[in-house]
């Protein structure tokens, strides 16, 4: 088949390349405008666009498909299927009936929990114990359409935000070439989602990263590990922002007002909770590095002494 691809991040890259690396003919892809990025503010081009240049393969980049010239470019590339992965623009009908199959979407998670932008995020912070990858007929609703394919994994008990991306990325690239080889062979069968099972996985914000003392040590513990690598938990100390990459969540409780620091030890910094305690295990101050919290100790940073209340 003419397959084009259209895909943005790394996510979308490594399905991409394990498309090449499978022999499928990829006759163009498209990926979102290069931004600039960096502190010289340079022009960055995407991860899927660095791979498709390597590989010699046409690159489109229009802003949208709003333009009558955009469509008719994708038009005349005649394309027998459109594998989307992350492209981060919203397909009309007019894109999605294009190709001769229509459109299909790698989605991390598995359909109909978590539609939306961040369900790898959003299963960690729910405590799901399972996700996946739900390789999906695209249509024109917000990863409505019926599923084609599901691969299934367990969510570690330590997963982080970038850990359980990783993971998904690669499993995303070998459930498209499975549901790829299943279509060839007209065996792929197509299951309508229960639309009262859904779940909205809404966009990640730098604001929802601020931890609430006043909750519960698991769910916070949760967070932390959500939204490491981005846009990472922080809280605030005598009016600095605090970032907290590793955190355990304790059973034990503890009567000071939330957000007190209970103690400070190599083993980690206890800070009382709504319900539990939280010990911190891997912290950032400005301007520094992310340590474990036995180097901040270690190394005599002041700061975080038990007794302290923290801010709000």
């Amino acid at each position: 088949m003419d397959i084009i691809f259209a895909g943005t991040p790394e996510f979308a890259a490594i399905s991409l390349r394990t498309l090449i690396e499978a022999g499928h003919r990829i006759i163009a892809v498209y990926t979102q405008p290069d931004r600039p990025a960096g502190r010289g503010k340079k022009l960055l081009a995407s991860e899927v666009k660095q791979l498709a240049l390597e590989h010699q393969i046409p690159v489109y980049q229009p802003l949208n498909f709003k333009d009558p010239e955009a469509l008719e470019t994708l038009h005349a590339l005649e394309a027998d299927l459109m594998i989307v992965a992350a492209y981060g623009i919203i397909l009309p009908a007019a894109v999605l009936n294009a190709p001769r199959l229509g459109c299909i979407n790698i989605h991390a998670s598995l359909l109909p929990r978590w539609r939306g932008a961040a369900p790898i995020q959003r299963a960690i912070q729910a405590g799901d114990e399972t996700t996946g990858i739900t390789i999906m007929q695209m249509d024109e609703g917000l990863d409505t359409g019926a599923m084609l394919l599901k691969r299934e994994i367990q969510i570690d008990a330590q997963a982080t935000g970038g850990s359980l991306h990783d993971q998904l990325a690669e499993l995303g690239g070998t459930a498209i070439v499975s549901a790829l080889e299943l279509l060839a062979e007209g065996k792929l069968k197509s299951e309508n989602q229960d639309n009262e099972q859904a779940c909205y996985a809404k966009k990640l914000s730098k604001q929802e990263a601020q931890i609430d003392w006043s909750g519960d040590a698991t769910q916070i513990a949760r967070n932390v590990r959500a939204f490491n690598p981005w846009p990472v938990a922080f809280f605030l100390a005598e009016g600095e922002r605090i970032r907290v990459f590793e955190a355990r969540a304790l059973e034990d409780h503890h009567e000071s007002p939330p957000g007190t620091i209970i103690d400070r030890s190599r083993e980690g910094i206890r800070i009382s909770c709504g319900k539990g305690t939280l010990s911190l295990q891997k912290i950032q101050f400005p301007g520094g590095k992310a340590l474990s919290v036995k180097d901040v100790i270690n190394g005599g940073k002041a700061g975080l002494e038990a007794g302290t209340r923290l801010d709000p």
